[in-house]
């Protein structure tokens, strides 16, 4: 792609990204919203490869769905409140259709089928900008109005979302698969404290893209989409192979990792809460998540390739990929929790 037209889709996802964040107008969130969807399509589609054309497609028509219903439930908060303003929502009819159109935005279940379709569709760099920078935006919509939304409806979608997202990933054999069903099942460890500390749906979804782009630069510095290439990794490189293995605990929650950080905080403020049977449900649904990431980790670290080579081969050269942003994200994703209690100052 021509590095203009690059700069320029790259600049429109960072402006509509920061009109929703810096909107308290319904219009102007959804504009930002819209130029987000604009600006990721040509990304996706840049290979001209079949998959990619039709993930483009359904990403596409699912984005334009809910931006339809947002402005629909917008219009109709206006309409019965006389105001646009984002924090005043009129009723329980425009509040459930606006939660349901950005939990289809974010891939919330049930509304989560098009996430892995279309993540399966594309190259791993464009997956990770679908996985990480395109959740913000939602997210950010559904932290400022959900002191307004009906408790049940959110600890439905978290539930769901964690529960699927453990399920869905355990018959898996595509790691891109295997992330979507991942985002799903961390978007709804946010969605169920977001009502009770929207702090703590803040350090969530910070921990999750720090491990997410740890795993997608990962992936694309081993060159693998599939969890059968994973077993050649210890031959290419073992340190990487290493620390993707502690990446995807990271990801499953693991203590002493940074992933366990979050979990361990939700929990506490759902118990806090008087809310033990949920918690115990997001406890033991993490469980079946962890189970697929250590499938991985058994594929990279515990099996080697069938394929016995002598000769020199090919994949010992060198990669070109720029190894610096792997390296930051990688150690961010395994070495925060001793930060915790510097964090629980900051955000409390």
């Amino acid at each position: 792609m021509n590095p203009y037209v690059l700069m320029a889709l790259l600049s429109s996802l960072g402006l509509g990204t920061t009109l929703t964040f810096a909107s308290s107008h319904w219009l102007l969130a959804w504009m930002g919203l819209e130029i987000n969807t604009l600006a990721i399509t040509p990304l996706m589609a840049q290979h001209h490869h079949p998959r990619a054309v039709e993930a483009t497609t359904k990403y596409f028509l699912t984005q334009a769905t809910a931006a339809a219903m947002i402005l629909f439930a917008s219009t109709t908060s206006a309409w019965m409140t006389g105001e646009w303003a984002i924090n005043n929502l009129s009723g329980p009819i425009a509040n459930t259709m606006f939660v349901a159109a950005l939990a289809l935005k974010i891939g919330l279940a049930p509304m989560h089928f098009w996430m892995p379709e279309v993540l399966q569709g594309l190259d791993l760099l464009t997956g990770l900008i679908l996985s990480t920078w395109q959740k913000l935006a939602p997210l950010a919509l559904i932290v400022q109005v959900a002191q307004t939304i009906d408790p049940l409806l959110l600890t439905t979608l978290g539930i769901m979302s964690t529960l699927v997202g453990g399920w869905g990933g355990l018959n898996q054999t595509q790691l891109r698969k295997i992330l979507a069903y991942s985002s799903i099942a961390h978007m709804g460890w946010m969605m169920i404290v977001i009502q009770y500390a929207p702090h703590l749906t803040l350090l969530a979804l910070g921990t999750y893209v720090i491990m997410t782009s740890a795993a997608f630069l990962t992936l694309k510095m081993l060159l693998a989409t599939k969890v059968s290439t994973l077993a050649t990794a210890w031959s290419k490189s073992p340190v990487v192979a290493s620390a993707a293995a502690l990446v995807m605990l990271s990801l499953g929650g693991l203590p002493p990792l940074t992933g366990f950080m979050p979990k361990w905080m939700i929990l506490q403020e759902l118990s806090k809460q008087d809310l033990p049977i949920i918690a115990t449900v997001m406890a033991l649904a993490a469980l079946i998540s962890l189970y697929f990431y250590l499938r991985l980790c058994y594929a990279m670290a515990l099996t080697i390739s069938p394929n016995t080579i002598t000769s020199t081969t090919p994949w010992r050269a060198h990669t070109t990929q720029a190894s610096l942003p792997l390296t930051i994200f990688t150690v961010a994703a395994l070495a925060l929790l001793p930060v915790t209690p510097a964090v629980l100052v900051l955000t409390i």
